[in-house]
């Protein structure tokens, strides 16, 4: 038995160290060579800040409209809805926003709608939207502010984010930054 314990309380004190010191340092190190230390990136506009990397909510007509989130953009909670994609309802739920999308955005057919503008993403907090997302929702935004559709268009086209790299991953638009250029853009 002793030849068991010892060796258990061994290992157990090597993990806990690996685990809890070791990982730690290393992923804090890590931190400090990325942008900003690994802190976020504040963005502060007319007295507010805000975090580009987090999703915020935008459902007002007048703003382009985030991507769904299935813990309300609290970055407390960060978690997908874990229902599959039979699930009743969850495919209720979706069914609800495509509801709502196409009372808001009248001449778009269920079919022209991203699913990231119906989903949510595994975080439920992604900041991001598919530019064709964005872009499905000039016209309202545009009605809404009396603005030009082109010059709502162009300031879409202004915040698309290509891959990572160039290679990873999607090209992207931040509905944070896009509405604060929105936002500037109307108040000029």
């Amino acid at each position: 038995m002793r030849t068991h314990i010892l060796p258990s309380i061994i290992l157990t004190a090597l993990m806990l160290v690996l685990c809890t010191v070791i990982y730690s340092v290393i992923l804090w190190g890590v931190a400090q060579a990325a942008p900003n230390q690994g802190k976020g990136f504040v963005v502060e506009q007319n007295g507010k800040t805000w975090y580009a990397n987090v999703g915020q909510t935008f459902d007002d007509d007048r703003y382009f409209w985030s991507r769904p989130s299935a813990v309300g953009y609290n970055a407390a909670g960060s978690a997908g809805s874990n229902k599959g994609p039979g699930n009743a309802d969850y495919l209720a739920q979706v069914q609800a926003r495509i509801d709502t999308f196409l009372v808001h955005h009248p001449g778009i057919g269920k079919s022209q709608i991203p699913s990231d503008l119906v989903t949510a993403s595994g975080s439920g907090l992604d900041p991001h939207i598919s530019p064709q997302g964005a872009r499905v929702q000039v016209a309202r935004v545009a009605r809404v502010r009396n603005l030009p559709e082109t010059q709502v268009r162009e300031l879409v086209e202004q915040h698309v984010e290509g891959p990572w790299f160039g290679l990873f991953g999607p090209s992207r638009v931040n509905v944070l930054k896009l509405n604060l250029a929105l936002d500037n853009l109307v108040s000029h």
